[in-house]
């Protein structure tokens, strides 16, 4: 069985419970899902969801087929020629003063931003790819990380292709 990650762009009526309804369908399925970020889209109207999971070719679609038959999604379309994704992610990692330089140094680097500083611990916003997002996680852990939250993945096609051209 071959299994690789892909995403999905769901384009959604932007209402109460739509949200529910989709990850019920991934639920009853025995789907998983590695990673889920929605918002509201160019069109008030409608959410975009971006959907992050591995599996095989039978896998995913068979997630399409069954997304397209909910009632509140109006698009469904995996991103398969190398979309651009991005990932946001804060990260608390100890203030000591003798791994201090080191942390801003490791921060020009990943062009990331220090956006809460304390005596005992810094907050750093990264954002990026999810492979620049996870090696700047495995430089910060002989630091001492606090606590770490990721946005997860969002991704657009390239160029001027969108969910709705043809």
């Amino acid at each position: 069985m071959d299994k690789k990650q892909f995403v999905i762009a769901v384009y959604v009526e932007n209402k109460a419970g739509v949200l529910t309804r989709v990850t019920a369908m991934f639920t009853r399925r025995g789907f998983n899902i590695d990673a889920l970020t929605v918002g509201e889209t160019e069109h008030p109207e409608y959410s975009r969801i971006t959907i992050a999971m591995s599996g095989d070719s039978l896998a995913k679609e068979q997630l399409i087929n069954q997304l397209k038959k909910l009632l509140v999604v109006k698009k469904v379309e995996v991103l398969e020629e190398d979309p651009i994704k991005r990932e946001l992610m804060l990260i608390k990692v100890l203030n000591k003063s003798e791994n201090r330089s080191d942390i801003m140094t490791a921060v020009d680097v990943f062009r990331a931003s220090v956006i809460d500083y304390g005596v005992e611990g810094m907050c750093i916003e990264v954002t990026g790819s999810p492979s620049k997002i996870d090696a700047f996680v495995k430089l910060m852990q002989p630091f001492g990380i606090l606590e770490m939250c990721r946005t997860g993945i969002v991704a657009l096609d390239r160029g001027n292709k969108t969910l709705f051209s043809e």
